[in-house]
């Protein structure tokens, strides 16, 4: 991989202005016309389409800035150095552990890469619900026209690898539609490592895209710089509180002085659980209770398979084809629907994952070549059982997401692990487990269904994971109803906007990098025009 360029390398080789960790100490203040805290899908979009506009532009962002030449394709650098946590964060209760990006590009850098326009049964809900008007179809077409466009997302046309094949093969016998997911990618090697950063610069992400071109265009970056809370006055942001931190998330010795950002306006998007953590430390106004609250995670549960022939999840593209037979079948607001489609495997983050202990586990890895993976996305949001967490803050100031599995949520990782094991086993599994810590390897559609239906469905049993967080940061007609106009303003803070999933009233119902593209460059060209006078696309 050494032979391949690095762009990263090459624009700090040209002069972009980077501070922080091995870039140089960042000065005590900046002052500029717009402060973006976070570098992830809609901070990208929107520093790039700021400083097109002639706009003054720092970028705050907590990880470090790193690039292919550091992507090796190895879990254990992987995890510790680009994901919130080490790719342990876990909602309170310790039943929910969520994967977030935590370096320059957030989770754009390491996602599968999954593109899905927001649906439209979720924007007419909003419509209902939220007063979100101008959320359609056809207004949000050609925003999300710019963001496939400029970010190259288009059908993948590789045949799937086995892992994902056999979803559709075991779906095609019970006469289950598949469909291939859109991918962000360009010249895609098809090596299946994408959760641990690029090493080939084809996944289309914001550190490769949009940060670039910003930084090309004269915005300043500060990296391993943690946005602490908004200094507040008269409905007004006066400064941004930063402090250092360092790859793994502590506080740096310098943080003893602070670092003191002053803007004309500042666009919060640092993700959602971060982003209304910054705002619980500005102590920002919140008359109405919604500040962190409504935070969706489309909660996943997994089963796992054994087949006869050799599955090797851990490489081509992961992530290619689903199923929505399980939403499209059931009410919006009715039981909970899924999303099913098939994960990459790799073997630090398969063993952390699946159930099981010493020879037990020693055995599923054993059949780890083998294995096949499902998981199920549940639609949170949509129903009053199913209403999502609330961000809180910690005595120390750090963020914690407390997510209630309700019955009804449970109720639906029932059925999804039904689901999942019926297909399994039309794809020609010799033994299913689900994902669960009292389930055991079932050789049958037979006996997996009897002992799904009595398995008890209750948190930490259950095993779930997250990698989708939204909400927390609502868009609503009314003050009433949510945190953030739907102009992406602040409802109370006049030089604030946010732009990231935290808007999201509801959650998606698909994955929600697309969503936060097409709509963020919405919001983004909206926010230059205000400030500006002047028009800005995308593409």
């Amino acid at each position: 991989m050494s032979s391949l360029q690095d762009p990263i390398r090459e624009g700090l080789q040209r002069g972009w202005k980077v501070f922080g960790g091995t870039h140089g100490p960042v000065p005590d203040k900046l002052v500029c016309d717009v402060a973006i805290i976070g570098t992830g899908a809609g901070a990208g979009i929107t520093a790039e389409l700021l400083v097109k506009a002639g706009l003054q532009v720092v970028l705050v962002e907590e990880g470090p800035l790193r690039s292919s030449t550091d992507f090796n394709q190895r879990e254990s650098e992987a995890y510790p150095s680009l994901y919130q946590e080490s790719a342990a964060r876990k909602t309170e209760d310790k039943a929910i552990n969520i994967l977030q990006g935590r370096c320059v590009g957030g989770s754009t850098t390491v996602n599968w890469t999954s593109s899905f326009r927001t649906p439209g049964g979720t924007l007419a809900y909003w419509r209902e619900h939220f007063g979100l008007e101008d959320y359609q179809d056809d207004r949000l077409s050609p925003y999300f026209q710019q963001a496939e466009q400029r970010l190259n997302i288009s059908p993948w046309l590789t045949s799937p690898n086995e892992n994902n094949d056999l979803l559709r093969r075991g779906a095609a016998r019970l006469g289950i539609a598949a469909a291939a997911i859109a991918r962000n990618v360009k010249g895609c090697w098809n090596l299946g490592s994408c959760g641990m950063g690029c090493p080939t610069n084809a996944k289309q992400s914001m550190l490769v895209t949009t940060i670039p071109a910003a930084l090309d265009g004269g915005a300043t970056l500060l990296v391993e710089t943690r946005a602490e809370r908004f200094n507040l006055r008269n409905g007004q942001i006066v400064s941004l509180h930063c402090s250092a931190s360092n790859r793994a998330g502590a506080l740096s010795p310098r943080s003893l002085s602070a670092i003191n950002i002053v803007a004309k306006h500042y666009v919060l998007a640092a993700g959602a659980i971060n982003s209304p953590g910054v705002l619980l430390r500005s102590q920002a106004p919140d008359p109405h209770g919604k500040l962190g609250k409504r935070t969706f995670l489309h909660p996943v549960v997994m089963s796992a398979a054994a087949m006869d022939q050799p599955v090797a999840g851990w490489q081509g593209a992961p992530q290619s084809l689903y199923t929505d037979h399980f939403l499209e079948t059931q009410p919006i607001d009715g039981p909970i629907g899924y999303k099913l489609e098939a994960p990459p495997l790799h073997p630090v983050i398969f063993a952390s994952t699946v159930t099981g202990y010493g020879r037990e586990q020693s055995e599923l890895l054993r059949q780890f070549p083998n294995t096949h993976v499902l998981l199920a996305l549940l639609r949170d949001g949509f129903h009053e059982q199913a209403s999502g967490g609330a961000v809180r803050l910690r005595g120390d100031g750090t963020v914690l997401l407390d997510y209630p599995l309700t019955d009804f949520v449970l109720d639906g990782a029932r059925r999804a692990l039904l689901s999942m094991a019926e297909i399994q086993f039309a794809a020609g599994a010799r033994q299913v487990l689900p994902v669960h810590e009292l389930a055991k390897p079932y050789t049958s559609w037979h006996a997996a269904r009897e002992a799904l239906q009595g398995l008890p469905m209750k948190p930490l049993l259950t095993k779930f994971v997250s990698a989708h967080v939204m909400g927390g940061c609502g868009m609503a007609a009314s003050e009433r109803n949510g945190v953030t106009r739907p102009d992406g303003q602040h409802w109370h803070i006049e030089n604030l906007s946010i732009h990231d999933g935290s808007i999201f009233p509801t959650s998606i119902g698909a994955n929600p990098q697309l969503s936060i593209y097409g709509i963020t460059n919405r919001l983004a060209q909206g926010l230059a025009h205000r400030l500006t006078g002047r028009s800005v696309t995308l593409a």
